[in-house]
């Protein structure tokens, strides 16, 4: 019992303090604070390496009460730099929880903080903006730590997909996950597609879905060069999430360049705003960004609004967009650009999570919209070669 009682302290850049109990491990973590609306996917947070950087304050009250699984996981390990919560479930109920939240934190070293008023410090930070901050249980003085916070670096300029990309190329092989089987281990139809993804903080279940929609997936380092992808002879393109500032990661920027008109490309989140800086646009920082599961984004062409789950802390600048750049999605909370496609390329992009899991699902429809590119160009591409 006495593990849950320790002081911890969460103090922010703008000088405000919050006093709570330690969650997980014991010793100090550093990031810029943010808030999640999700109710639930609270492993998938954790473990989605878009956080690399941050410390995810939960605004639901009751967080840990199903456990964590070794299934629910989107990347090889927790990237988040903290978790702030409301209260921490100490015994967690579901047939599928193998451990609890607690227990979880503690074997990854990440520092948390339960107790504290998570609806004041959520609108302390839609007040103030994204916040540095410090968690610790170590240093209880609240001054020491506030100096220590306003002293950190910010997350613009840094580049970040470098400490969550794969070292080596490698295949995916995994489907969905189903209740009778778990994750299917081979995809569910032959393989007739080829799609090279790029690792800036891939989630895995992009990788599941494209599997499962019959392709053949292979993951490459952020720093593949684009002449090397091209060399694998894929039939499209991914460029995936990731943490931070799009700005700082030129390599990426510059190979996306290069690989334009070349292969038909899709982007989602961190690989949609490179894709926007490749095509001259410019990118920003929100103030104190999207992350959630319940975010309403409009698609244009249709009209239909789709529930979506969001994470990111900059969007590109709709007023930075040349002629052949179309809006395509935009969020109506506050009307920022969530989707792009070139006018005459195969190319497009979106800034939320249509992959997302737990949910909500209203988008995995892109996906299938990128197969089927693939698969129309691939067509055109072998019937010109019977000519």
């Amino acid at each position: 019992m006495t593990r849950f009682r320790k002081r911890a302290l969460l103090a922010l850049a703008s000088g405000a303090v919050f006093e709570g109990y330690s969650l997980g491990a014991k010793g100090e973590s550093r990031g810029e604070v943010v808030f999640n609306t999700a109710m639930t996917g609270y492993q998938e947070i954790l473990t989605d390496p878009s956080y690399k950087g941050q410390i995810v304050t939960m605004t639901y009250p009751l967080i840990g009460n199903y456990g964590v699984n070794s299934e629910d996981v989107e990347s090889r390990r927790p990237f988040v730099e903290g978790l702030v919560v409301r209260e921490s479930s100490r015994v967690p109920s579901s047939w599928r929880a193998q451990k609890s939240l607690n227990d979880y934190l503690e074997e990854n070293n990440i520092v948390g903080i339960q107790g504290i008023d998570t609806r004041e410090l959520t609108m302390h930070l839609r007040e103030k903006g994204s916040q540095m901050g410090i968690i610790s249980t170590v240093n209880l003085k609240a001054k020491d730590l506030v100096e220590k916070a306003r002293s950190l670096p910010p997350l613009e300029g840094r580049d970040l997909v470098k400490d969550v990309t794969c070292q080596e190329p490698y295949e995916w092989v995994y489907g969905t996950w189903t209740l009778e089987k778990g994750y299917q281990s081979s995809p569910s139809r032959e393989a007739s597609l080829h799609v090279v993804a790029y690792d800036f903080g891939i989630k895995f279940n992009i990788l599941r879905i494209f599997t499962q929609l019959g392709c053949r997936v292979t993951v490459v380092p952020a720093q593949t060069p684009a002449e090397d992808v091209l060399a694998m002879k894929p039939q499209g393109v991914f460029l995936s999430n990731g943490p931070g500032d799009p700005a700082p990661v030129d390599y990426a920027i510059e190979n996306a360049k290069k690989l334009l008109c070349r292969v038909p490309l899709f982007g989602i989140c961190l690989g949609h705003q490179i894709l926007g800086l490749a095509l001259g646009g410019k990118t920003y920082k929100l103030k104190f960004g999207h992350h959630g599961a319940n975010h309403p984004v409009k698609d244009i062409s249709t009209g239909k609004v789709e529930i979506t789950s969001q994470n990111h802390g900059f969007v590109v600048d709709i007023d930075s967009l040349g002629d052949q750049v179309e809006v395509t999605h935009l969020n109506l909370n506050d009307h920022t650009v969530e989707g792009l496609r070139h006018r005459e390329s195969h190319l497009f992009s979106i800034q939320y999570h249509p992959e997302a899991s737990p949910g909500p699902h209203d988008a995995v429809y892109l996906f299938r919209r990128f197969v089927n590119t693939m698969r129309r160009e691939a067509t055109c591409l072998k019937g010109s070669k019977n000519l």
